[in-house]
């Protein structure tokens, strides 16, 4: 098998507040290869965005970062060069923000924003920056890209604005696609055309594909692995097929009861009881003990195992389910 592309070992995130330490994230691994497509999934407030902006390098000065490795094609994100990783991010690994109009500069036309990127890390300017940016806006299939390129954000729908933030993403080829939360506040339909579109587009590039998302749904029709995160943990990660035929750990199990379908009623729902524990101060080695079930002295005291389920499945539980019979009756 080949080397991942992105490889992410035993990151961990902590935030420096008035009111103490905040662990974001403990020990979070996780790799994606060409071409693939992994999700990232969870609540809100689980450590999904805080994973993607540890990888671009973007959190800031509060947090305290520290990783046995964070890898892009072999190189080393947390300490190569400057000129490096300016390489790296931005054009061989992009991110699509979630809310592409806040994204968006709202006093510069679109064009001006895709022209800057593109003069940035091609170094192309003039008229063949301009060509190349009207060509990028055709390319995520915005309707008169010639006209579009002279607007500003608030004279384009929300749809459109996602389209413009594909759209410099995109510019530069990249290799990895870090998508956050891409379809928030948009439409069904449009939601469904968004993320069409960045199949698509990956499939004609070969691009592989980070999906941040808290809609399992989501994750399951774009994705061929998933990885459920809560509280900063990574808890369970496997082919898509297996996490929703047989969920190995509680808290994923209840995020697919919890997931309306087709034939749901609000009745057949079971919501997980609780919530996310305060992330300061002196955390249980299972963040999930308090909600759980299965809960025994052990989850509150001894480190936590990566038990291996599948051939490619693991899991993160004292008590998982590990037979295929145990799982489906979950």
């Amino acid at each position: 098998m080949s080397d991942p592309l992105l490889d992410v070992r035993n990151l961990s995130v902590r935030f420096r507040t008035r009111d103490g330490l905040v662990h974001a994230l403990d020990h979070v691994s996780f790799a994606i290869r060409r071409r693939d497509a992994l999700a990232l999934v969870g609540e809100s407030g689980s450590g999904k965005s805080v994973s993607a902006f540890a990888v671009m390098g973007i959190l800031g000065s509060a947090a305290q970062i520290t990783a046995d490795r964070i890898a892009f094609d072999g190189v080393d994100l947390t300490s190569g060069t400057p000129r490096a990783l300016r390489e790296i991010r931005g054009r061989r690994v992009a991110m699509v923000f979630q809310n592409a109009r806040s994204a968006l500069n709202p006093i510069r036309t679109i064009g001006r924003q895709l022209t800057d990127f593109i003069r940035r890390h091609h170094g192309t300017t003039g008229a063949a920056a301009r060509r190349a940016a009207i060509d990028a806006l055709a390319q995520v299939r915005i309707p008169d890209p010639e006209r579009r390129f002279d607007a500003y954000p608030f004279e384009i729908s929300g749809g459109m604005c996602q389209r413009v933030m594909i759209a410099i993403a995109l510019s530069c080829e990249p290799e990895l696609l870090i998508a956050d939360e891409p379809t928030t506040g948009l439409d069904v339909t449009t939601q469904a055309a968004i993320m069409d579109l960045i199949d698509t587009l990956a499939s004609e590039r070969g691009m592989a594909t980070l999906l941040i998302t808290h809609d399992l749904g989501l994750a399951r029709d774009h994705c061929s692995r998933i990885a459920v995160m809560h509280a900063g943990h990574i808890v369970e990660e496997g082919p898509t097929d297996a996490l929703f035929s047989a969920p190995a750990h509680p808290y994923t199990a209840g995020l697919l009861a919890a997931t309306p379908t087709e034939v749901s009623s609000l009745a057949s729902l079971c919501p997980i009881p609780g919530g996310l524990p305060d992330l300061r101060g002196t955390l249980p080695p299972c963040r999930f003990a308090a909600r759980c079930a299965r809960k025994t002295a052990a989850c509150e005291t001894e480190s936590l195992p990566v038990v291996s389920v599948d051939p490619g499945h693991t899991v993160s539980c004292h008590h998982p389910a590990l037979t295929a019979a145990d799982r489906v009756s979950v």
